[in-house]
């Protein structure tokens, strides 16, 4: 059974959600960020960067930063900027972008069932970025980011989403990338007990985005030492079908070639790939084990030689194991993707143009393109608690934060 929990969620009036809405702030470069912040008094952004406009400056990542971001919050309360529904809800919520659909349903995920396993991951997480989530919940006391959880296709939910998109959505705007947002707020009984029955004949959830947040979440639950609200046992989540999602290859760049010559990259590339020149317009990888190299103008396939890597295995035969086994370890003196800044990442929405742009400009030296990982493969890998190397995957939708904030202390 899988426990899907309605809350009294925190939000934007309607008026000013497209104003509140927002990406994460690590998703703006320092410009734009500043932009945001300069022109537009209502985004989020205000509440994740309390000290903007003052001269009060605490370090970051520390408890007097962390009051200063629920200060900010109770502040937006405060103005009517956000207000909290009455009723426990749920929320459903539609992302349309580049003619696809991304529809899913927020409510509360529980601790307990990430914990036993009920929930599964495919990534490691890092026990510092852990701690630090976990030390900020415990002083802001809300989750405002929802973690991205799929599931099996439910013809019945299906039918109950169609129902409740039949009437207008209490929120619905553009976003700068085209993206259309729509939300709509489950309040009647009925509807919220049919919803739970279909998700409590679920077995198993997979997390598709959120790994550490759904850790720091567990961390923070387990370390209070006295609990004063159900809800300090969850976690908000955004639960959408496998085939209402999508899984976007997670492309790598790499600003040098480790003092070698490009003849002699291509050489020692050679010993564990077929490389072959291809046209700009064969870039894209056909197939797994079949890797995308742009360099020096020219794009190569390399088809990974039999012996090189494990076809049995869940993880071993992903190509970004291959990659970083094959090249980027033995011959770039790449191992840890995580920390070494030789190495950065690209998302399969900028397609192999936004390689040949990277190297082109001379951000990077090489770049390299992946064949997606399907979800079936995500899956095996998640069922047999096995991890998948970093940035493996890219998974659409990215939903925007501030639109339903999960009160912690409810």
């Amino acid at each position: 059974m899988t426990v899907i929990t309605p809350f009294r969620a925190i939000r934007p009036t309607r008026d000013k959600a497209y104003l509140v809405a927002t990406r994460p702030f690590y998703a703006y470069n320092k410009t734009v960020l500043q932009a945001k912040l300069e022109h537009n008094p209502y985004t989020f952004l205000h509440v994740i960067n309390p000290e903007f406009h003052t001269d009060d400056k605490t370090e970051p990542n520390t408890p007097e930063r962390y009051q200063k971001v629920r200060n900010k919050f109770d502040e937006f309360l405060r103005e009517g900027i956000l207000m909290q529904d009455q009723k426990a809800c749920f929320y459903l919520y539609r992302q349309t972008i580049d003619g696809h659909e991304y529809t899913g349903i927020i409510g509360g995920a529980s601790v307990d069932e990430y914990n036993n396993g009920s929930i599964k991951k495919h990534e490691d997480t890092l026990t510092d970025r852990e701690e630090m989530f976990s030390h900020f919940l415990k002083i802001v006391e809300f989750n405002v980011e929802p973690v991205l959880l799929f599931h099996q296709p439910n013809e019945d939910l299906n039918k109950l989403y169609a129902f409740i998109m039949l009437d207008r959505p209490e929120y619905e705007f553009s976003s700068w990338d085209k993206g259309k947002h729509e939300l709509w707020i489950i309040e009647d009984e009925q509807l919220i007990e049919k919803i739970e029955i279909c998700f409590d004949k679920m077995k198993d959830l997979y997390i598709a985005d959120g790994h550490h947040r759904c850790a720091s979440s567990a961390r923070h639950s387990q370390t209070l030492e006295r609990k004063t609200s159900p809800f300090q046992d969850q976690f908000l989540a955004c639960y959408i079908a496998e085939d209402r999602m999508k899984i976007y290859d997670y492309n790598r760049l790499i600003k040098d070639l480790n003092g070698l010559t490009i003849a002699a990259f291509i050489e020692q590339v050679a010993q564990s790939f077929l490389v072959t020149k291809i046209r700009n317009e064969d870039a894209s990888p056909f197939g797994l084990h079949e890797i995308s190299m742009y360099l020096d103008g020219q794009w190569y396939k390399l088809t990974a030689k039999e012996g090189t890597f494990d076809r049995l295995h869940p993880v071993y035969r992903l190509d970004t194991d291959i990659l970083t086994k094959n090249i980027l370890a033995p011959v770039l003196n790449i191992s840890d993707l995580r920390t070494d800044n030789r190495i950065f990442f690209i998302d399969g929405r900028a397609g192999m143009n936004g390689i040949k742009e990277a190297v082109d400009e001379g951000k990077a030296k090489v770049g390299f393109g992946l064949f997606p990982v399907s979800i079936e493969h995500l899956k095996k890998v998640a069922d047999e608690g096995l991890i998948m190397p970093p940035k493996s995957t890219w998974i659409e939708p990215k939903i925007r934060s501030g639109l339903t904030i999960f009160p912690l202390d409810d």
